[in-house]
């Protein structure tokens, strides 16, 4: 896990990066397991201040490694096991929308499928200026999961979140500072710098109020996010290793060769 992941402590403030550069941090099973269990810990872990949550090399992820979704992973699964592979993401999502300290998430380059679901888990999508956002998944043939769907709607709004869900269209760092997508737009190379900036001005504020505004906040904007979504993951482990969905993989792999 060590080797996927990077975690350190700096005052208060949490770092975590997403070590898998060469596969530009396609969310493996191990990787989401990984990125759950680190959530976990720093919820429960007294006096963490602040968290980023970071990538290596180029790109903050590619989405879910699709290895996990090719035939022989799931069709001679039991309906148990596919539900099973499924809510790995949603789990991992939950755990780090559930972490106390205020959570900054800072991309570089593509922020595509899984990696985009986790992104808006966090609290802050800080962006560099050439990154773009993008859901392929129903051209996948496969709902949206991982409980992003509620939480798009709540950033978006209904129509711009079906744009972005159901046509498939990729947002810009300005388009996605425009509908409130993301936060903060930086310079290329440097979300970095100004992620620890950001975690340093919350550090310098008392903990407590913060860490409770942050619990009101959510309570409140999330409130309806579980009955919106928790027949998702029934939704993938159905849909994932249908006909529709290996034909929608073929073809989409084909049209869309060089370009996650």
């Amino acid at each position: 896990m060590s080797e996927l992941l990077e975690v350190q402590n700096q005052d208060g403030v949490w770092s975590v990066r997403l070590n898998r550069p060469q596969a530009r941090n396609a969310l493996s099973v191990e990787l989401m397991r990984g990125l759950t269990a680190t959530a976990e810990q720093l919820r429960d872990q007294a006096g963490v201040r602040a968290v980023i949550l970071s990538a290596a090399g180029e790109h903050f992820s590619a989405g879910v490694d699709l290895k996990a979704l090719q035939v022989p992973q799931t069709q001679g699964q039991s309906l148990m096991e596919r539900r099973t592979l499924t809510a790995l993401g949603e789990r991992m999502c939950q755990a780090w929308e559930e972490i106390p300290a205020p959570t900054i998430c800072a991309i570089e380059g593509h922020c595509i499928g899984g990696g985009a679901a986790l992104a808006v888990a966090l609290d802050w999508r800080l962006i560099s200026s050439s990154s773009w956002f993008w859901l392929p998944e129903v051209a996948l043939g496969i709902p949206l999961g991982w409980g992003a769907l509620p939480r798009l709607v709540r950033l978006l709004g209904p129509a711009r979140a079906k744009r972005f869900i159901i046509l498939g269209e990729r947002f810009n760092a300005q388009q996605a500072i425009d509908w409130g997508l993301a936060d903060y737009v930086v310079a290329s190379g440097q979300t970095d710098e100004e992620a620890l900036k950001l975690a340093r001005r919350v550090v310098e504020l008392p903990e407590a109020p913060v860490k409770m505004s942050k619990q009101a906040v959510n309570a409140t904007a999330n409130a309806l996010n579980h009955l919106a979504s928790y027949m998702v993951s029934d939704q993938m482990a159905l849909a994932i290793a249908s006909e529709e969905a290996l034909l929608a993989r073929s073809k989409f792999s084909t049209t869309n060769k060089g370009q996650r």
